[in-house]
């Protein structure tokens, strides 16, 4: 039996692991712990718990974690997570962290997105990225999971596939991305206040999102070049979901039916990819799963292909992801408590 903590339990990521976690059978959750320096049952602030766990959850202990727990999630704000890692992995712990802390592999691109010096370049070397369906192999033998953020992940599968067979113009890629609130985290906001996103619809951070070079950076990674996307998000007044429509200019004619087996061969071995060929994905089917679902509408007089992508952003854009990669590096059956 793994046992396992949660850094940071009280946020929506925390307790949607909570939630995950509590239906796989291979785990046991032994640590909960929070920012704040208030020590109450998880059952009590979370009722939905009540006759599930009654585990206390209080502000982190060190030396507590170390005793309890076997692997650690880190579902942190960004920049915490780099203050508690590096005690975690000197002492053997495995890490999967859900924040933006390890995924930028260039300590100055962090610095400049972040605002902030990273104080853990040695570990960051070592993390890997974790998207199974991209890096499951260096993610079976990972000590350091840099979970990946909820845009990227919708972005990076619905393009990973042509890009890779060198269909597509890379310096053309154009991503407009919707979420629902709960992707800001939570905390307090003006702009986030119910009467502020209700009946509302706006981009934000038009090419300035702070996930733009971690798309970039997986992008070039696979093209082994430098790629830059054109990336603007949207808020929309829902509380969870992601969809992306992506816009792709081809090099060369090719036919939907061709697309689309180019999509199905990728991911034909992965468990949470669903290739939509009678509808184009909507959040509603993805809604509390962990499964990324990808359809296209090709234009061949522009020779433009649209690739929609979606997710629910707490759960394979964050939670889902992180226990899928837990999964994974543990020997576990990959969708075990996921499905």
């Amino acid at each position: 039996m793994l046992r396992v903590g949660i850094i940071g339990a009280t946020g929506y990521t925390g307790e949607e692991l909570i939630s995950i976690l509590l239906k796989n059978p291979k785990v046991k959750i032994t640590y909960l712990a929070r920012q704040q320096d208030v020590k109450e049952n998880i059952d009590k602030i979370f009722p939905k718990f009540f006759k599930k766990i009654s585990l206390p959850c209080q502000k982190f202990n060190l030396p507590k974690a170390l005793e309890l727990c076997d692997l650690l999630f880190l579902a942190l704000p960004h920049t915490t997570s780099m203050e508690i890692a590096p005690s975690l992995l000197k002492n053997n712990k495995i890490v999967i962290d859900l924040s933006a802390d390890y995924r930028l592999k260039d300590v100055n691109v962090y610095q400049a997105w972040y605002c902030k010096v990273h104080k853990d370049s040695l570990n960051l070397k070592n993390a890997v990225y974790g998207l199974p369906e991209l890096y499951k192999e260096k993610i079976k033998k990972a000590k350091l999971i840099a979970n990946p953020g909820c845009y990227p992940t919708a972005a990076i599968l619905a393009i990973a596939p042509v890009l890779e067979a060198g269909l597509i113009d890379k310096n053309n890629i154009i991503i407009d991305a919707k979420s629902g609130v709960s992707g800001t985290g939570k905390k307090l906001s003006a702009d986030l206040i119910f009467s502020e996103v209700n009946e509302n619809f706006k981009a934000y951070k038009v090419n300035e999102h702070q996930h733009a070079p971690e798309i970039n950076q997986v992008l070039s990674d696979l093209a082994k070049e430098k790629i830059e996307t054109t990336f603007v998000p949207h808020l929309v007044p829902m509380y969870r979901g992601i969809l992306e429509t992506i816009y792709l200019k081809l090099k060369k004619k090719i036919n939907l039916e061709a697309v689309t087996r180019i999509y199905k061969n990728f991911y034909k071995n992965e468990p949470f990819v669903r290739i939509l060929e009678a509808n184009l994905p909507e959040t509603k089917f993805v809604a509390g799963t962990n499964y990324c679902d990808l359809g296209f509408k090709l234009d061949q007089k522009k020779n433009l292909l649209i690739a929609v992508s979606a997710i629910d952003n707490l759960i394979k854009g964050a939670s889902g992801q992180a226990v899928q990669n837990m999964n994974i590096l543990s020997g576990f059956k990959e969708t075990e408590g996921l499905l």
